[in-house]
């Protein structure tokens, strides 16, 4: 007894040194380091950092911190080496299992059991974490949990996390339980945490973050509930809950309620099936499942798409929703996590083969306070979703009313502006400046009602026609004739000029109208021309939510503002000279005439330059991200009654204009007095008795 006893002991020693053995030779097949002391592994200080010239474009990498496999990637910015890469990490295969299989071994060791079914061979290696799971822990997954939870979320661990997870979806979801989605969301929930955020930037794979929710919706997708209503995971960073439904089932809800961090008050988030959907089911019983996550917003990364500035920021809950195929729709209410009231919410469904965030597929029912509810397509390729933020859209009423007023009031002044300008041309137009005033007003007036029209058919343009040859022709004529109003008041400066130098006394009237429309429409037509020929190759012309010259990608806009606010400063400047060289003696009386005309053309330039200027100086400040919305108001106002300004200031308020008027007045009503007394008279009386 005592021998057997002794040689027990040692086969368990043998066997212990056979394991230790084998677990030395993997570290050393695989060239693993791995730290044997406890707490959370750690990075540590960068030991060498990139040095030497740094050239722009130009990149650099070094080994990570002891313990970790991997390197760090540098990048050349403004002079100064900033990390671009990140792939260090202390996770593997053997991580995960090194301490089962001596355990598992040593177990068998029992004096009940022969000696010749012990085995004293080497486990086999494991090629995969779901092959080590299934020969460890496959009822739960547990036996990773706590080698993920006691990992630093370093860029390399969280793209090895991800991998995991996308294999356990992929090869161990034939029999998805409650217990096996608790113990997936724990680990999902480790790379979720709001510290780990700013390392998935690091990751050389920028698909990582899409394939990570392409992974969740798939397990998830698979998921059998037991009970009729279940709450599976409740982790800080992710929420599972699912239950059944069939054509019979009252109009269901999920209800979710997380927090960013363990500081912040909770985000709510609601998805509904509507009842109509339900009645599409079988009477035997399905399920439904949603997935709420908190950060994930922030993570997501799109892929680039011309025209689209990114990153779009997400301003609620990510909701994952998995539906029998039959239910095509669903509702969802978001709350806001900027509850700016500038910032516009967009409702949108992220498209897992396109990678990006779809506006097609959802629509923005309503938006109150700080909760918006979308209705939304599910589609198998379509299964979560949430707001963006547009914090350079502002949607309110109030601009609407005075858009729609002022627009209204615009055009009406042009028109009538036209109006008074052919009732009073004849009596205007005495010397070639008054004449060429007359027709740089004519001109500044069509340019403006052309672009209001087009202002408003852009305005009424369907959004998701947006993308198509009308909205690049809707945005060219815009861009042209708003250009148009401004070299026109150019040319109107010009003329200022050469009427001091003397000039158009030697020039025909043919010339100047050439030079006059070369300059008013040629310029405009060059600029605009030159842009779409630039722009839109690229798919920067136009903006994403209208058809208007794009700011974010191409700064396309640039070529309406530039030229704009340099005829304002140029304008500006001729009107001081003209202020002070006409204080001047030099100017006899037989110039007196023409003296009084540039006097009301620097009048009229002097006020609408300045209304002008100050109307897109608003405007452009409307771009900066933030903008009050007494900015957009203040747009709106001045860029609405611009054609009232025109009509007050270039018309109405010139003296000669009125006399003119007058007298046009006078007689008409003189022709009309005229006709009365001839229809009055005796010869007439008579032939009305004779009748």
């Amino acid at each position: 007894m005592k021998s057997q006893e002794t040689m027990l002991c040692c086969l368990m020693l043998l066997l212990a040194t056979e394991c230790s053995h084998y677990r030395s030779k993997v570290r050393i097949k695989d060239g693993d380091e791995h730290q044997h002391s406890e707490g959370k592994l750690k990075t540590g200080t960068i030991q060498e950092k990139c040095r030497g010239p740094c050239l722009i474009a130009s990149n650099c990498s070094q080994p990570c911190a002891q313990h970790f496999r991997g390197e760090i990637g540098f990048t050349c910015h403004q002079n100064k080496w900033q990390k671009s890469t990140e792939t260090c990490t202390s996770l593997s295969v053997e991580t995960f299992f090194k301490d089962f299989n001596s355990a598992l071994r040593l177990s068998v060791a029992a004096a009940s059991v022969p000696l010749y079914v012990l085995d004293f061979r080497a486990p086999e290696p494991l090629e995969s974490v779901a092959q080590g799971i299934r020969r460890n822990c496959p009822v739960d997954y547990a036996c990773i949990i706590d080698v993920v939870k006691s990992s630093e979320a370093t860029s390399g661990n969280i793209a090895f996390i991800v991998e995991l997870l996308r294999n356990i979806s992929m090869d161990l979801s034939d029999n998805v339980t409650p217990e096996k989605m608790k113990s997936y969301s724990e680990v999902a929930n480790h790379i979720l945490d709001t510290a780990a955020i700013s390392n998935w930037a690091f990751i050389p794979d920028k698909n990582t973050s899409s394939d990570f929710l392409q992974s969740m919706n798939l397990f998830a997708r698979q998921l059998h509930i037991h009970e009729d209503s279940e709450n599976i995971a409740d982790e800080l960073f992710i929420q599972t809950k699912g239950f059944h439904i069939n054509n019979d089932t009252s109009e269901k809800k999920f209800n979710f309620s997380t927090s960013m961090n363990n500081m912040t008050e909770g985000i709510i988030g609601m998805i509904e099936i509507p009842r109509q959907e339900l009645w599409k089911l079988p009477p035997n019983a399905s399920q439904a499942i949603s997935i709420a996550f908190p950060t994930l917003g922030a993570i997501l990364r799109e892929v680039h798409l011309p025209n689209v500035s990114l990153p779009r920021p997400v301003n609620g809950l990510v909701l994952s929703v998995i539906l029998p195929e039959r239910l095509k729709q669903v509702l969802l209410t978001f709350e806001k996590i900027n509850k700016s009231q500038n910032a516009r919410a967009q409702c949108v469904g992220w498209h897992s083969r396109k990678r990006r965030w779809d506006e097609n597929v959802c629509e923005t029912m309503l938006e109150i306070m700080n909760k918006v509810k979308c209705q939304c397509n599910y589609t198998g390729m379509v299964m979560s979703f949430s707001i963006l933020m547009s914090p350079k859209s502002v949607d309110s009423k109030v601009l609407d009313y005075i858009t729609c007023i002022g627009l209204s009031i615009s055009i009406f002044s042009l028109i009538l502006c036209l109006i008074i300008e052919a009732a009073v041309w004849s009596r205007v137009v005495v010397t070639e400046i008054s004449y060429m005033r007359h027709v740089c007003i004519v001109n500044i007036a069509v340019s403006l009602l052309i672009a209001n029209v087009w202002f408003i058919i852009n305005s009424n343009f369907h959004k998701k026609a947006q993308d198509s040859n009308w909205c690049v022709a809707l945005t060219f004529f815009s861009h042209l004739f708003y250009l148009s109003l401004f070299f026109w008041m150019f040319f109107k400066a010009l003329l200022i000029v050469y009427g001091i130098l003397v000039v158009f006394r030697r020039m025909m009237k043919s010339r100047m109208m050439a030079i006059g429309f070369a300059i008013g429409y040629g310029c405009p037509l060059v600029i605009a021309g030159t842009t779409v020929a630039i722009t839109v190759p690229e798919k920067g012309y136009m903006r994403p939510d209208a058809c208007w010259l794009n700011w974010d990608n191409t700064k396309a806009l640039l070529a309406f503002a530039i030229p704009a606010l340099v005829i304002v400063a140029v304008n500006l400047v001729v009107v001081l000279v003209v202020a002070v060289n006409t204080q001047r003696p030099s100017i006899g009386s037989s110039k007196a005439q023409d003296l009084a005309i540039i006097m009301r053309i620097s009048k009229n330039v002097a006020i609408l330059t300045p209304l002008l200027g100050l109307t897109w100086g608003f405007g452009i400040a409307t771009l900066i991200e933030g903008t009050s919305l007494i900015f957009h108001i203040i747009f709106a106002l001045l860029n609405a009654f611009q054609g009232f300004f025109i009509l007050l200031f270039g018309t109405i308020m010139d003296h000669k204009i009125r006399d003119a008027l007058r007298m046009r007045m006078s007689s008409l009503k003189g022709r009309s007095r005229a006709v009365e007394n001839a229809s009055l008279s005796p010869t007439n009386g008579s032939k009305l008795m004779n009748r």
